[in-house]
């Protein structure tokens, strides 16, 4: 799937990873304004949990801004919530990082190579793209060239990367970092204004899914 990415949103979104955090986290969410409501909902793939989903990209600044305050929200979700990340996939070169991260997910990697990763592409300028630089990075870190060739060329990987694009489009996701709750609700960053309220909008996201679904359903 090819998909360009709009300047404008891109712009906005990477103005806003430089804003600080702003009072008024904790004011009323407004539906479609603070959020937006998806009609018709989407299945969700979490066997039962309430499930919480970032669209992210390892290029995108403002995901990168965000990520210390999801290491920090996600360990506190309660045990019926699921979160997990999507890779958004607007084009070949989104596709590139996508494929890098399920490489990362099938080695049972991603504790270890997720966050050393962003901070090489955000901290030390590391060009994904840049095949002889990735490779030289991924041997400092430990991991087999050839197999993490052979993992990323899979289909298992392929077939995700092809997947989190269909899913960026059944969310009609435009940018990043987007949230998504269970299928419901989608929180963009122009939406929030703050990656502090961007959190605090999906954490009352799950608490309204909660109130809404049955419990047997989440056990």
């Amino acid at each position: 799937m090819k998909r360009n990415f709009l300047p404008r949103r891109r712009n906005l979104v990477a103005a806003l990873a430089l804003v600080p955090f702003l009072p008024g986290v904790a004011r009323a969410q407004q539906p479609g304004t603070d959020y937006t409501s998806l009609d018709p909902k989407l299945p969700v793939e979490s066997d039962g949990k309430i499930e919480v989903v970032e669209f992210f990209w390892y290029g995108c600044p403002a995901c990168y801004k965000m990520e210390p305050l999801l290491d920090a929200w996600v360990p506190k979700l309660q045990a019926d919530t699921l979160f997990r990340r999507i890779p958004a996939v607007f084009n070949d070169r989104w596709a590139v990082d996508a494929a890098i991260y399920y490489t990362f997910e099938a080695m049972g990697a991603v504790e270890k190579l997720h966050k050393p990763f962003f901070d090489s592409i955000h901290e030390d300028r590391l060009r994904t793209d840049n095949g002889p630089a990735l490779s030289q990075w991924l041997q400092r870190n430990g991991v087999d060239l050839k197999k993490f060739e052979g993992m990323r060329k899979s289909f298992g990987v392929q077939s995700k990367v092809r997947r989190a694009a269909q899913l960026g489009a059944a969310y009609r996701i435009e940018g990043t970092p987007t949230l998504a709750v269970h299928g419901r609700y989608i929180i963009k960053i122009e939406q929030a204004q703050t990656f502090e309220r961007m959190i605090a909008i999906a954490d009352h996201l799950v608490g309204v899914t909660r109130k809404s679904l049955p419990a047997a359903k989440r056990s």
